[in-house]
C-alpha cells in the first residue's frame, strides 16, 4: 500500500503501539479509616477521629427533609462516640473518603437502610442494599432516588463479593 491508504495504515498501527505501551493510570490505593466517630453531619455522612466519610453505595435524604432529620439522629445513635472501621478504594466524593463503615461489625449503611431511613444507590453500590432496601418500604414512596444514583448504561460497581470495596 503506498499513498494516503499506507500512511493512515501506518498512523492507525503506531497510534494502537502507543496505546500498548502507555503505563495503565495509577489505581487508587485502599484506604482504612478507624478511630471513633466524633460527629454525624447526616444519615450517611460520618466523621471518624478528623476524617469525614462517605458512605459507600447508600443515599439517605439531607437534613431539611422531614427524614433526613430521623436518618441524622439514627445515624447518631448507632454511631456516634463509637469506634469504627471504615474500608474504602481510594475514593473521594467532595472532601470524604467514600468507604463501608462497621462497628462492631455492623455495616452502618446497611443499618440505615434496613432502619427505612436511607436508600441503595445502584450506580455506585451495584446493588448491596437492594435486597435490605426492598424489606423496609416507606421511604421508597417518601424519598425519591436522587438522579447520581441511577444506573447509567453499565454497572459501575459489582456486588458483595466481587465489590472493588471491602
Amino acid at each position: 500500500m503506498s499513498g494516503w491508504k499506507g500512511r493512515t495504515v501506518l498512523a492507525l498501527l503506531l497510534a494502537v503501539a502507543v496505546a500498548a505501551t502507555a503505563p495503565a493510570a495509577p489505581r487508587r490505593a485502599p484506604v482504612v479509616v478507624a478511630g471513633v466517630v466524633a460527629h454525624v453531619r447526616d444519615g450517611d455522612t460520618i466523621v471518624v477521629g478528623r476524617t469525614p466519610v462517605r458512605l459507600f453505595g447508600i443515599s439517605a435524604p439531607e437534613r431539611d427533609h422531614p427524614l433526613g432529620r430521623a436518618a441524622t439522629r439514627f445515624m447518631r445513635r448507632l454511631a456516634l462516640g463509637k469506634a469504627a472501621v471504615c474500608r474504602g478504594d481510594g475514593s473521594r466524593s467532595h472532601d470524604r473518603v467514600v468507604a463501608i463503615c462497621r462497628i462492631d461489625g455492623r455495616d452502618l449503611g446497611e443499618a440505615v437502610v434496613a432502619a427505612g431511613l436511607a436508600r441503595d444507590c445502584p450506580r455506585y453500590s451495584g446493588g448491596r442494599y437492594r435486597a435490605v432496601e426492598a424489606r423496609t418500604g416507606p421511604i421508597v414512596e417518601d424519598y425519591e432516588l436522587p438522579g447520581y444514583c441511577r444506573p447509567r448504561g453499565r454497572r459501575t460497581a459489582q456486588l458483595e463479593g466481587s465489590s472493588r470495596l471491602p
